[in-house]
């Protein structure tokens, strides 16, 4: 049987279950309140309340490991003073409950030097791993080759939402899962040596993507954006099936076909990189 891949109902969080069951969560951006009192925006810190969510989703599947899909942290490339306080309170709390992955993202720079690595916390190679039967790989880097023999594959970092726009120009963003495919020709450009006729090194994998479990983070509307809107280069290059990806809310709600949400009259394409809200990442 293949793994079983069940995003948690209205959160965005997924399990993975085969011979075990994940945990899998993405770009939590802890720290991000420093970043923003930086910008003259004060708020409090919300580490808490997200262990907090995380502890009860854990209570609710009961996970043999969890996997934190990358963006751990916020600030690039300095770790903040809140990142050293909370970070390392935030893993361990997560280690009393199962083993932790860390697959680094491209704001994580550091972050080994965060945790007691006498705990249960593997840190992983920003090109991703095979866990279990799943390849995972945060999506700011091109996935390992590995990944690629696969059947299915997480990833994350683009923090997927689909915007709505009605004739007054006021507009609706909601978090959204994107599953898709892998365009093979346009990935044998990078992967030279890719044999598509080996079961061992390609699979044609399922692509799931999974959105930003930190609220605070913008995202980008998926339904208004094109290659070069996407970030990481398996989206940029056009290697991700983009117009045949599925789109769903986290409450379950499927939405259809990218392209065919693209025709809707409230899809309104926006000039290139004016994606909206706040972004997470940095150059």
């Amino acid at each position: 049987m293949p793994p079983e891949i069940t995003p948690i109902l209205n959160e965005p969080a997924l399990t993975v279950t085969n011979s075990e069951t994940a945990l899998v969560i993405a770009d939590i951006h802890l720290g991000i309140e420093w970043d923003l009192y930086r910008s003259g925006i004060n708020l409090p810190s919300r580490m808490k309340e997200r262990l907090i969510r995380i502890e009860g989703y854990i209570e609710e599947v009961n996970p043999d490991r969890i996997v934190l899909l990358g963006d751990i942290k916020h600030n690039v490339p300095q770790v903040s003073w809140q990142e050293r306080d909370e970070i390392p309170r935030f893993l361990e709390a997560l280690t009393a409950h199962a083993p932790v992955d860390i697959f680094p993202g491209n704001h994580d720079g550091g972050i080994d030097l965060l945790f007691n690595r006498q705990k249960d916390i593997r840190l992983h190679s920003a090109r991703g791993a095979v866990l279990d039967g799943v390849g995972y790989f945060h999506g700011h880097t091109w996935p390992a080759p590995g990944l690629l023999g696969a059947g299915s594959i997480v990833t994350a970092h683009n923090h997927p939402t689909v915007r709505f726009t009605d004739s007054f120009g006021y507009s609706i963003v909601e978090s959204a899962w994107v599953r898709t495919k892998f365009d093979a020709e346009v990935l044998k450009g990078h992967f030279r040596n890719l044999d598509l006729e080996n079961p061992g090194q390609w699979a044609d994998p399922e692509l799931f993507v999974m959105p930003a479990f930190n609220e605070l983070c913008g995202g980008v509307p998926f339904n208004e954006s094109s290659y070069e809107d996407l970030l990481g280069p398996a989206f940029s290059s056009g290697s991700i099936e983009l117009e045949g990806a599925e789109v769903y809310l986290l409450d379950g709600t499927r939405l259809g076909l990218l392209k065919n949400i693209r025709k809707l009259e409230h899809t309104r394409v926006r000039s290139k990189n004016k994606n909206g809200g706040m972004r997470c990442r940095k150059s």
